[in-house]
Formats: structure tokens, C-alpha cells, sequence
């Protein structure tokens, strides 16, 4: 369910504002030891058309630490739109007309200009925002495509650094994990790659065998362990957690079935969550477990309520 317009105004009202706003007491979201946390990802259906929506949700469910994805972290610092509809771009299944292809050619130079101008102050103004409400940015996910070139991989680790984020995560391939390895070395951050349960493509963070490959490509590549994925490709999360805990950045924490199935409310999946939790407790390895909101919720309900069962749940899991 997305937040009404009248909704947003009632979160924004009963927030303190975020500009100017006195930093507030830190949110402890860490329960016997284990820092739970979540992926700013979960919140993309109110970071639209505010995304600093998405910093007081953090604050009403009660979260200390956040896993920032590249998109909001731009966005929170003022860079422009990089085109597309609202730039005059065309329709789903329409051709764009040369007016609307030379206004997103114009609106991607002019964010292209933004971000070679953006520098570490740039996101130590984003870091600021967070900090101000209570909330650490442990890390920032950015992911890498294919046919990004290494200066496009590098600005990702120069935002990454801004930030002060202890690591970096990231949704990519195989192939990208080896252009990345030596970049990542070279800053001395440890990148964790998200995996998925696409087993059957073997450019995919996915088997076990690919985690493997790309741990091995460099010192600095690691691991984000997606639970969910994990256990929908039918693994072991909790045995994977004890042979490789010294590569993982964080931990995504959701529920799915397994065989590749789909995902699920907290508790009504295949996914370890608990013997995950209690082994985090137990080792105090010190990686977050950040939960990534995506089994689909019924529409008396809303983002704020599902996130603060998925917190409960895990505290809970930790108890």
C-alpha cells in the first residue's frame, strides 16, 4: 500500500524537520548485540516525490542504522533528474520523439556534469542528515552494471568514502566482480556482493560456487548475504555465515520459500531467520542484519506498520 498524500503530511507533521534540526539522541536498534537495521530499498514507495520521507520513517519504526542506496543518496543531496518522464520522455511501449530523447540527452549531461562535481562534502551533507535523526550510515549500496567504465566504479567508492560507510554492497555480475576486485583493493573497503537465487546463470552471484570466484578475485571482495535468496536457492545461510563470516559486509533480511519460491511475511517462510540471528548473537560477528521489505502486504495496512513487525520479529527472533 503507498502513502496518500495526506499521509506523507501527517508523517511530515509529526516529525521534527530535518533541516536545521538539532541531532537527536541516537535510535538504538541493537538487541543483544545484534545491530538490525534496513536497506533504504524497502522504502522506495515514499521516497517519491520526498525522500527525506524516507529518513523520518526510520525514526518512527525505530531504526539506528541504514544501508543507503545510491539513488537516495544523490537524490538527499540535491542532484538533478536524470530525465525520463518527467524530462519529456515517451510512454511505456511508445518511441521516444527527438524532442524527448534530446531533453533526457540534456537532463543526463547536466547530472553527469553534477556528479564529477560532487565531492566528499557532498555526502558528509547526506551522512549529516541521517546522523541528525539518530541514524548511522553504516554502508551505501551501489550498484554496478556492466557497462559502467571504471571511473563510473570509482565515484561509487569516492561516495562510498564521503559517507563514512564501513563497506559497500552491490547487485552485479561475475564479470564485474573481477573489474572491481582491484578498485576495491586499491580504497581498502570491503565490497559485499548481494546475491540472488538465479542458479541457473552462472555470470550471477547465486551458487555457492560463484561466491567462491568472486571472493577469490581480490582481498576486499565480500559478501552481502541476502537470507531470503539464500535459502530460496536452497543453502544453508546459517553454515555459509559460519565458514565466511570475516567477507560479509550485512546480512538482507527477508523471508522466502524455498525451490525458488517467492517471498513471504516474517515467519511464514523457509528462511532461517532466527538460527541466523541467534548465531549473530552468539559469535558477535558485528555485521548488521538489515531487514529488505518485499512480500506484499494487504492494503489495510501500510510500509510503517509492516516494517515495525518485521523489526518486532526479529527482536523477537533474538530474545
Amino acid at each position: 500500500m503507498l502513502y496518500t498524500r495526506r499521509d506523507l503530511g501527517k508523517m511530515a507533521l509529526a516529525s521534527v524537520p530535518l533541516a536545521g534540526a538539532l541531532r537527536a539522541a541516537k535510535i538504538d536498534s541493537t538487541f543483544y548485540g545484534v545491530q538490525i537495521g534496513a536497506i533504504t530499498y524497502s522504502f522506495n514507495s515514499i521516497a517519491s516525490p520526498d525522500v527525506e520521507a524516507i529518513i523520518r520513517a526510520y525514526v518512527e519504526i525505530g531504526l539506528g542504522e541504514a544501508e543507503l542506496m545510491s539513488n537516495h543518496c544523490e537524490s538527499l543531496a540535491g542532484a538533478p533528474s536524470a530525465g525520463g518522464r518527467g524530462a519529456g520522455g515517451a510512454g511505456r511501449g511508445a518511441a521516444a520523439t527527438p524532442e524527448q530523447t534530446a531533453a533526457r540527452q540534456a537532463a543526463q549531461a547536466t547530472l553527469t556534469k553534477w556528479r564529477a562535481d560532487a565531492n566528499a562534502n557532498t555526502w558528509k551533507a547526506v551522512t549529516k542528515k541521517f546522523n541528525d535523526a539518530g541514524i548511522d550510515v553504516a554502508l551505501l549500496c551501489y550498484n554496478m552494471r556492466d557497462s559502467m567504465t571504471d571511473e563510473d566504479i570509482e565515484y561509487g567508492f569516492r561516495m562510498a568514502e564521503g559517507l563514512g560507510a564501513k563497506a559497500m554492497s552491490t547487485s552485479t555480475t561475475l564479470t564485474m566482480a573481477k573489474r572491481i576486485a582491484p578498485i576495491a583493493d586499491k580504497h581498502k573497503l570491503l565490497v559485499g556482493y548481494h546475491g540472488h537465487d538465479a542458479t541457473n546463470d552462472a555470470n550471477q552471484t547465486a551458487t555457492l560456487e560463484s561466491y567462491d570466484i568472486l571472493m577469490a578475485y581480490g582481498k576486499y571482495n565480500g559478501v552481502n548475504l541476502d537470507i531470503g535468496h539464500f535459502t530460496a536457492a536452497n543453502y544453508d545461510a546459517v553454515d555459509f555465515i559460519k565458514k565466511h563470516h570475516d567477507k560479509i559486509t550485512n546480512l538482507h533480511v527477508k523471508d522466502m520459500k524455498r525451490d525458488h519460491g517467492t517471498y513471504t511475511p516474517f515467519g511464514q517462510g523457509d528462511t532461517p531467520i532466527k538460527g541466523v540471528l541467534q548465531l549473530l548473537k552468539k559469535e558477535k560477528y558485528g555485521f548488521p542484519a538489515n531487514i529488505e521489505l518485499e512480500y506484499r502486504y494487504p492494503p489495510e495496512s501500510n510500509l510503517i506498520a509492516e516494517m515495525k513487525k518485521c523489526l518486532a520479529y526479529c527482536k523477537d527472533c533474538l530474545a
